[in-house]
């Protein structure tokens, strides 16, 4: 018996739940339920991240999460559990199967068979913000060669296992050449290490478009945490539905399972839910704990249930569905499929072996730059008048070893010679570049002290260095 961790969560949560353990526990799923509150009746309770000591030491003895819709209340103080567990537990992949169901369920892309393999910890998601001035708050994008390598290798590896012929990457290293650029880089770096795979890359926006429109194209997406985020709930609308995809977050010593969708309170207690989402993600789970023999079981006969026209309401369609039903009646029709396998649509086989892709996690080995400090950006709030006045004002602060070089607003150099059209925030960039070489951090500070004398109101310092000889910042527009 492998001991799993359960929390039913809110709305439709509780009876979608009780399907998909009715369903697994008559298909002989060998497992030790553990089951928690988590939600809103746990935020009541004061816990910000919607789950208890409790609940977080059940989840770390087990490893193994199953997790209900969870409701995050509005305001400050309450965070995501998704976001909190995906931290707190190094979840660090997300995996999204998104498969048209043709005929069975309406969808324009018959084809459609994409698997969205996400990163689940960086990027604009790790929630670094801060108001720096009246007019202007920042939110810290921060993306990792480590962090980046993991999922890479994490959706060449996938691709590998499960006869996968194409790993398509989508980044927006146009725009952002530093933090999406090192994605990519690593991606094609890691790509040659997987030959029998073909390895591509699009932008961001043309990729999320083509997949919108000919989802065939793709076969393994993988991509940063935002865009992960926006595409992988595009892709799952366009097969049918979002009620019927599952997500796996895993990471090297837990994982999490759940459906895509929300808790959906305004269906809740009426039986009408469409338990399938939470039932892939269970099959998912099977898989992960190594009971590949009833993950087949139970998705051949959810096959053969949608086969059938046993459809619950979000997809029922006169014409196509035969028996509209509700959340139990669709459990019952799967649960006296057991053991029959679809007819029209692909049947499905898993290992009993635990997935390899779900327990290895191979870095480079780490490469130490030759680091050099050679200037400071440094932000600041000011009103006082247009660009060559903040310059007049700053430029003779300059030190022996930091000297002003430019000003931007908003990222936009403004000065000197900047475009006069700028619209400008009280927010600025003013950067300061070393003469001679190098400097110190000393340098740094006394330069600071010179505009704390001044009156001038910093709000952030990002230090300018070059990493083997090359600029590791961005130059103003």
């Amino acid at each position: 018996m492998t001991p799993i961790t359960v929390a039913p969560g809110d709305g439709i949560g509780p009876e979608i739940m009780d399907a998909v353990l009715y369903v697994m526990n008559a298909a002989g799923a060998r497992l030790k339920v553990e089951e928690v509150p988590a939600g809103e009746v746990v935020y009541r309770r004061g816990h910000a991240g919607g789950l208890d000591h409790a609940g977080w030491g059940s989840i770390r003895r087990t490893r193994v999460f199953l997790k209900g819709p969870i409701t995050t209340p509005q305001g400050y103080g309450n965070k995501s559990l998704n976001v909190t567990a995906r931290t707190t537990l190094g979840l660090f992949a997300n995996v999204r199967p998104c498969v048209a169901y043709h005929p069975y369920v309406r969808t324009r892309h018959p084809r459609m068979d994409v698997v969205i393999i996400r990163e689940n910890e960086e990027d604009l998601y790790a929630g670094i913000e801060h108001r720096q001035t009246d007019e202007v708050i920042q939110s810290v994008k921060l993306i990792s060669r480590p962090g980046s390598e993991r999922i890479v290798r994490y959706a060449f590896d996938y691709a590998r296992s499960n006869h996968r012929q194409k790993v398509t990457a989508f980044v927006k290293d146009n725009v952002m050449k530093m933090t999406d650029g090192l994605f990519l880089k690593i991606f094609y770096e890691l790509a040659a290490e997987y030959p029998e795979i073909k390895a591509d890359h699009l932008i961001v926006d043309i990729g999320a478009a083509r997949l919108a429109d000919q989802p065939e194209r793709f076969d393994v997406i993988v991509t940063l945490n935002l865009y992960g985020d926006i595409v992988s709930d595009i892709a799952a609308q366009i097969t049918g539905s979002v009620g019927l995809a599952g997500s796996a977050n895993i990471g090297e010593t837990c994982a999490m399972f759940e459906a895509i969708h929300g808790s959906a309170p305004m269906i809740a207690g009426q039986g009408t839910a469409n338990p399938s989402g939470l039932l892939m993600a269970a099959v998912m789970m099977l898989v992960h704990i190594g009971q590949g023999d009833i993950a087949g079981r139970i998705h051949n006969a959810w096959l053969k249930t949608i086969e059938d026209g046993i459809h619950t309401a979000d997809i029922f369609a006169r014409g196509i569905g035969r028996v509209r039903v509700g959340t139990r009646a669709f459990a019952d029709a799967v649960v006296e499929r057991l053991g029959q396998m679809p007819v029209t649509m692909p049947t499905v086989g898993y290992t009993t072996a635990r997935p390899a892709y779900d327990r290895t996690n191979r870095l480079s080995p780490r490469h130490i730059a030759v680091k050099e400090l050679v200037g400071v950006d440094v932000f600041l709030q000011w009103s006082g008048g247009v660009p060559n006045d903040l310059a007049e004002l700053v430029g003779p602060l300059s030190t022996e070893a930091l000297t002003l070089v430019s000003i931007s607003n908003r990222s936009q150099r403004v000065w000197p010679d900047g475009n006069l059209d700028v619209f400008c925030t009280d927010h600025w960039r003013c950067r300061f570049l070393a003469q001679g070489g190098p400097v110190k951090h000393a340098a740094i500070v006394e330069l600071l002290g010179r505009l704390a004398e001044a009156g001038i109101d910093f709000t952030q310092t990002e230090n300018l260095s070059n990493f083997d000889g090359k600029a590791g910042f961005s130059t103003p527009g």
